[in-house]
């Protein structure tokens, strides 16, 4: 009969390596949009598992909120959303549905990315007349490289919250994350120097972030108003002021059809130019770096 000790021996190696593969454990996080998803896995390396619910080439205002995605959120440990309501359509079903408190509201893995950042179009009254207004300030903030860090820094927290052991390793990975978009901000603005105060028309009012940042000027838009389909007497109104005003571009994100752009650029001379609003857009934007890089070379060779 086998003693104490030859059990204990036998059953050490066991232990001790139950023990490193819940040390090693990956955190499981749930993301609503796939530049929240590249962030997080710039600062949490091989530590995180990160899901996105929405694709880059989707409209995130309208998302199916498929049983699949509430599993996903029943075993998270961290949930990042954009928030200022522009998930609001399908956020919150799946959250009430997942019943993961870690993730609620409050909850220690529970991460609103709008948190400090520098809010633009903020209405000071909104009513349905006005369109598809967002009561708390235009949600697409991810579109300005900058606001990429203070992103990365709610996030950072969070990880840090449920993980805190590896602390260190995300703070390494927050530094390099910031100095790499200052660097690659600065070399981006740079690029589109030669064309600061560019006079652009846009589908929908997504880019006012991006135009801030990068010193464009959007004038006019297809939509009448935020989330209103394109009118003929809208549509006729741009023509004409992209003729007279001598306008050349319209930028499009690819979730929209570009018939009605196609239709305007025909008539004025301009061209239509497809630029993406979030990672995975395309096969060539595969993280949030890259979203610049190709928005920023696609806007250049249509400026040229």
């Amino acid at each position: 009969m086998m003693n104490k000790r030859a059990t204990l021996f036998l059953f050490l190696p066991v232990v001790c390596l139950l023990l490193s593969s819940s040390a090693l454990a990956q955190l499981k996080v749930v993301t609503t949009l796939t530049d929240l998803q590249s962030i997080t896995s710039l600062i949490g390396g091989d530590k995180v598992d990160v899901f996105a619910i929405a694709t880059g080439y989707q409209n995130p205002h309208f998302v199916d909120p498929k049983p699949s995605y509430i599993l996903k959120l029943s075993r998270a440990d961290v949930f990042v959303t954009v928030g200022l309501d522009l998930e609001i359509g399908w956020v919150p079903p799946l959250l009430n549905s997942a019943r993961n408190s870690k993730i609620q509201k409050g909850g220690d893995g529970y991460v609103d990315a709008s948190v400090n950042i520098p809010l633009l179009q903020v209405p000071t009254s909104a009513s349905r007349g006005q369109g598809d207004i967002h009561v708390f300030g235009n949600p697409h903030y991810w579109l300005d490289p900058q606001n990429g860090k203070i992103i990365a820094k709610n996030i950072f927290d969070a990880l840090v919250r449920v993980d805190p052991d590896r602390r260190s390793f995300y703070e390494a990975n927050l530094k390099k994350f910031n100095e790499t978009i200052d660097a690659k901000t600065r070399e981006w603005t740079e690029k589109l120097r030669p064309y600061a105060g560019t006079k652009v028309i846009a589908y929908h009012n997504e880019w006012p972030y991006f135009e801030q940042r990068f010193g464009l000027q959007i004038v006019d838009f297809l939509e009448p108003k935020p989330g209103i389909p394109p009118t003929p007497s809208q549509l006729l109104k741009v023509i004409n002021e992209m003729k007279r005003d001598h306008i050349k571009i319209i930028i499009i994100s690819p979730y929209f059809t570009t018939e009605s752009a196609d239709m305007v650029a025909r008539n004025a001379g301009g061209k239509v130019v497809t630029i993406a609003t979030s990672v995975g857009a395309n096969e060539k934007i595969k993280t949030y770096y890259d979203l610049f890089e190709y928005n920023i070379s696609q806007l250049i060779e249509a400026l040229r």
